[in-house]
């Protein structure tokens, strides 16, 4: 009996260690750590590229917005596989120069705040004169070059997207230059002095007539006509050429 209870007391001195060992979350001395193969540090080109794109979405920017920091980039401590970026103050514009406040997070856990100062480009593609235009001359993107600009520098320019055969230009444009909103206007559907369709529009039922304009008009502006009858005077939305439409 004494020889069983000296070597129980035996075991119990040896495994306890043992056990402590196995129930703490630190791994014993010589033991492998796993880490996650895909995480990294934060390189500042990522960093660049994860604010670039948040502010491209926020201001709804059309084309590449490239991002230059001003201040030494200090990369947060530590590795993840996946960085993530919040700006948690926005400028009131995207402009060329910008202050931006953002919160990174490492796999999910905060990873530290900072303010940035940003020197900011927005490419886009843009119409460029091939030839001297004349004023009224009729939109013709066959006849116009395209140039990537940086429109925070080149202020106003008109983006390939936007233009099209309902403008015509509003002044006389030498050849090789960038088209600015100044140098352009909308095509005028309905001319003063001309006689034009008028469509009253009540639910179902549609009454036309004709009458007098008296100012121009492109499509969806408002203008006022004259019922050569009643000699009165009302305002009507200018749905296409030469064609006015009222809504009762």
């Amino acid at each position: 009996m004494r020889r069983f209870l000296a070597t129980f007391l035996l075991l119990a001195t040896f495994a306890a260690p043992v056990a402590s060992r196995a129930a703490t979350s630190e791994p014993a001395a010589g033991q492998a750590v796993t880490i996650d193969p895909a995480a990294i540090p934060l390189a500042r080109d990522h960093f660049i590229a994860l604010l670039a794109r948040d502010l491209s979405a926020h201001f709804r920017l059309e084309g590449e917005l490239q991002l230059e920091l001003l201040r030494p980039w200090t990369p947060p401590a530590g590795v993840a596989a996946n960085w993530t970026l919040d700006v948690l103050e926005y400028p009131q514009q995207a402009v060329s120069s910008m202050l931006v406040r953002c919160r990174l997070s490492a796999d999910g856990v905060a990873a530290g705040e900072m303010t940035l100062v940003c020197r900011a480009s927005h490419y886009r593609e843009v119409w460029v004169t091939r030839q001297p235009l004349e004023v009224g001359a009729v939109f013709d993107p066959t006849t116009l070059d395209t140039r990537r600009v940086d429109v925070f520098r080149e202020r106003d320019v008109v983006p390939t997207e936007a233009g099209d055969r309902s403008l015509v230009f509003s002044r006389a444009i030498s050849g090789g230059r960038l088209l600015t909103w100044h140098d352009v206007t909308r095509r005028p559907l309905v001319r003063k002095g001309q006689l034009v369709e008028v469509s009253a529009v009540d639910g179902l039922l549609s009454i036309t007539m004709k009458a007098l304009a008296l100012e121009n008009g492109a499509q969806g502006d408002l203008v006022t006509v004259r019922n050569p009858e009643s000699r009165k005077d009302f305002s009507a939305v200018v749905i296409d050429e030469n064609h006015v439409q009222v809504h009762f």
